[in-house]
């Protein structure tokens, strides 16, 4: 040991903390951003089934882009997240009217 070791252990109290507070807020941003795809899936699929039988859906949370091909019903939504934007694509049949 050296002879003047005063505060040390106070240094490495603080560094111990600011690695556990920096591990801490990357799995909670990893969480947030794991929710937000869950939103997005839900959203996708949700845009899906309401386009095939004709009515038009807005999301509560991010965008959805539409498209239509042979019959059936493509939707990419995109959620915004903590790690950046996420996105979803469900795909549904077209339902014929009666």
């Amino acid at each position: 040991m050296f002879a003047n070791d005063r505060g040390s252990v106070t240094v490495e109290a603080a560094l111990s903390m600011v690695t556990l507070v920096a591990v801490a807020s990357a799995v909670l941003a990893a969480l947030a951003t794991m929710a937000a795809h869950l939103s997005a899936v839900q959203t996708a699929g949700a845009a899906a089934r309401a386009e095939a039988v004709g009515v038009t859906f807005e999301p509560t949370r991010g965008s959805v882009e539409v498209a239509s091909t042979g019959g059936m019903i493509t939707v990419t939504a995109t959620v915004p997240a903590v790690l950046g934007d996420v996105a979803a694509t469900a795909i549904a049949p077209v339902e014929d009217a009666p």
